[in-house]
């Protein structure tokens, strides 16, 4: 089946799913309360229908709706209960009646919850049976690449010519040396490593396996950054846990042990509740602050009769490039004479006005339309001009590893060091984005803008 097609299944799966429950549970109610007069059938169909619509809402939000291959039966039947649980403490809570003569609440939640969670999750495994079986009839695989020539590659490919019911066909190998076929297997060499962008687009891969003990950190590193955009999932065999340098839980594809490589550690539901907290945010405080920000912009115009604001390229989450804003904070035309170069200490471009919005981090507030927008998040790595990134990438390892999440307006490295101006700069600092990217959560996040707002109030702190 294609993805869209489990999807579908898996909707009207859960939503008869809620039907049921919601018919179970209106039995039990009544059948509980012999003196109570019920409601005519019909008055319970828009009920049933609106929540049913409710719960797939709350399914999508956490998560249960990606992409499953990377996710066993039982983590998945935990999540639908959490999810569940967390549903029947809302509804709990908005339809608790102390004086009602019906019978507790919680009983009849308690009887809803346990039938959605079974009814649900039975549905669910059929999907993946149905799956597996089309699996094992050739119908429905995803192809996938396996990186390396050797003797782990060689026997990876065939547990998964073997077993077809994992879901994935090997359309050839990328060699990391000098590139030798044929292979031991009947599929190809298809190319080298650093042509592993163009390979996925030609041969439709959505795994790439890393089966190659003798690949550095960085190597495998820029392959990766080199495909972002591209929906492909990456994994490195067991036996490549060193190289990698992951010592967080491990994974697996389709029931294969694999260690993911660079997963985002923040749950489905924190990164979605990141997103729209950054839109609420950004856009109450473009409206709350407005005077603000027009006395600011006025003050910019008046110091030099020049431009407002100042907009550049930056390159944000997987290399993509966007235009990004700034209050001016510098003389018009700053770099013409010398090209892309950092700010120093006491800079002499920086205006008068500049040095205070910059030191208050006021020059940052028009980057909150970026953030509407979706290019940029309220926390993250800051993001930088493609000209460094280039340079930067070259000379720093991992480097390229700070475009796998969505730059910020701020982030830990800001409150934790001063501006770049050096090299050395940039590579204390990608430390502390490598530490946020790595412990990605809600509180850190949190913890970030308060000493952000430390910094904005107080004028105190790294810059």
């Amino acid at each position: 089946m294609r993805r869209w097609q489990d999807i579908t299944i898996t909707l009207i799966s859960d939503i008869i799913s809620s039907l049921v429950a919601f018919a179970v549970a209106l039995a039990v109610r009544n059948a509980s309360a012999s003196d109570y007069l019920p409601f005519p059938l019909s008055a319970y169909t828009v009920p049933a229908l609106l929540l049913s619509l409710a719960w797939t809402g709350l399914f999508a939000y956490v998560g249960l709706y990606d992409d499953w291959s990377r996710r066993g039966r039982f983590d998945e039947l935990v999540l639908l209960t959490k999810a569940v649980l967390f549903g029947g403490v809302v509804i709990f809570l908005l339809t608790f009646d102390p004086n009602s003569p019906l019978p507790p609440t919680r009983v009849v939640l308690l009887t809803y919850g346990l039938t959605l969670v079974a009814v649900s999750g039975t549905g669910r495994f059929a999907v993946r049976g149905l799956q597996r079986r089309l699996f094992l009839r050739g119908i429905g695989l995803r192809n996938a690449l396996v990186v390396g020539t050797g003797q782990s590659a060689v026997q990876f490919a065939e547990t998964l010519k073997r077993t077809p019911r994992l879901g994935l066909r090997v359309a050839g190998f990328l060699a990391t040396e000098t590139v030798t076929n044929p292979s031991p297997l009947a599929q190809p060499v298809l190319g080298r490593l650093n042509e592993l962008g163009p390979i996925i687009e030609q041969h439709q891969v959505r795994d790439v396996i890393f089966a190659e003990p003798s690949l550095s950190h960085k190597t495998v590193l820029d392959a990766v950054a080199l495909c972002s955009g591209r929906k492909v999932n990456f994994g490195s065999l067991p036996d490549l846990y060193d190289v990698v340098g992951r010592t967080g839980a491990g994974g697996q594809l389709y029931g294969v042990p694999l260690l993911p490589l660079y997963p985002s550690d923040m749950p489905v539901w924190q990164r979605r509740t990141k997103r729209v907290l950054d839109f609420l945010v950004a856009f109450s405080a473009l409206v709350a602050g407005l005077p603000l920000w027009l006395l600011v912009a006025l003050a910019v115009w008046l110091e030099d009769k020049g431009p407002v604001f100042y907009s550049q390229d930056r390159v944000g989450k997987d290399g993509r490039v966007f235009r990004f804003h700034k209050f001016r904070s510098m003389i018009p035309n700053a770099e013409k004479a010398t090209g892309p170069v950092w700010a120093q200490k006491n800079d002499p471009r920086i205006t008068t006005v500049g040095s205070i919005i910059r030191k208050l981090r006021i020059d940052e507030v028009p980057q909150l339309w970026n953030v509407l927008r979706g290019e940029m998040s309220l926390v993250g790595p800051r993001p930088e001009r493609p000209f460094f990134v280039e340079r930067l990438a070259a000379e720093i390892p991992l480097y390229r590893r700070r475009l796998l999440v969505t730059p910020g307006i701020t982030g830990w490295a800001q409150t934790k060091h001063a501006y770049d101006q050096t090299l050395d700069d940039v590579r204390e600092k990608l430390k502390y984005d490598l530490y946020y990217i790595e412990n990605m959560s809600l509180r850190f996040d949190f913890l970030i803008i308060l000493r952000t707002i430390w910094v904005m109030l107080t004028g105190k702190g790294a810059q």
